[in-house]
């Protein structure tokens, strides 16, 4: 704030001070926030970590499952299952974290001919196993893809809180102390002067009754 946009008044001290409070609360609160979205971020790279090596060892049994069936029944009876099969979407949400909007991903199968009940009767159980294989899979995926992009909007919104506590902390704050110094300092000096004015007036008062007394 320019020293020349300051009043030197008291109302205007008070509500510096005012300021000054509501400044450090406010950066006590972005700390908090802060503090929250931090751990809100490692917890959610450690689910992420776990998941990604389960996910190596479920691609592999995934695999595996599919070379599985392939002998027992032969690549033309996985093929037939194949063409039954119908295209999975993803539903797309959102939840709040901390003022944060976050992704949520959900899997929804496709409608087809190839549901859960033509699947225990007439598909054979290695192919069948091999389908659940990969559903856990594509399912585990759209989890860590979720939780990924999670971590971005955190790491985005821990930066923007970050340089906005930054910003009182070392600009706002020092400014509005500053000012309030500056106040301070002008009343005592605006109290000094009337204080000095003051006795002048009251010893010239008195010189004045002791010159009529003195006549």
């Amino acid at each position: 704030m320019p020293a020349q946009q300051i009043k030197p008044t008291r109302i205007e001290l008070i509500r510096t001070n005012r300021r000054i409070r509501l400044a450090r609360r406010g950066l006590d609160l972005l700390k908090m926030k802060r503090n929250a979205l931090v751990m809100e971020f490692f917890n959610i790279s450690r689910k992420v970590k776990g998941l990604r090596e389960n996910l190596r060892d479920d691609v592999g049994t995934a695999i595996e499952s599919v070379r599985e069936a392939e002998l027992i029944n032969g690549s033309i009876e996985i093929e037939r299952v194949a063409q039954m099969s119908s295209d999975s979407n993803v539903g797309v949400g959102s939840k709040n974290v901390m003022g944060v909007r976050i992704p949520e991903l959900a899997y929804r199968p496709g409608v087809s001919v190839l549901n859960p009940v033509y699947r225990a009767t007439a598909v054979p159980p290695s192919v069948n196993d091999a389908i659940k294989q990969f559903e856990h899979v594509f399912s585990s995926m759209l989890e860590i893809a979720e939780k990924e992009n999670s971590m971005r909007k955190l790491l985005q919104e821990i930066d923007r809180t970050k340089r906005r506590s930054n910003a009182i902390e070392n600009m706002l704050i020092p400014q509005l102390s500053s000012a309030a110094k500056m106040i301070r300092m002008r009343l005592d000096e605006i109290e000094r002067d009337t204080f000095t004015t003051l006795k002048v007036i009251k010893r010239k008062m008195v010189q004045r009754e002791n010159s009529k007394e003195g006549v």
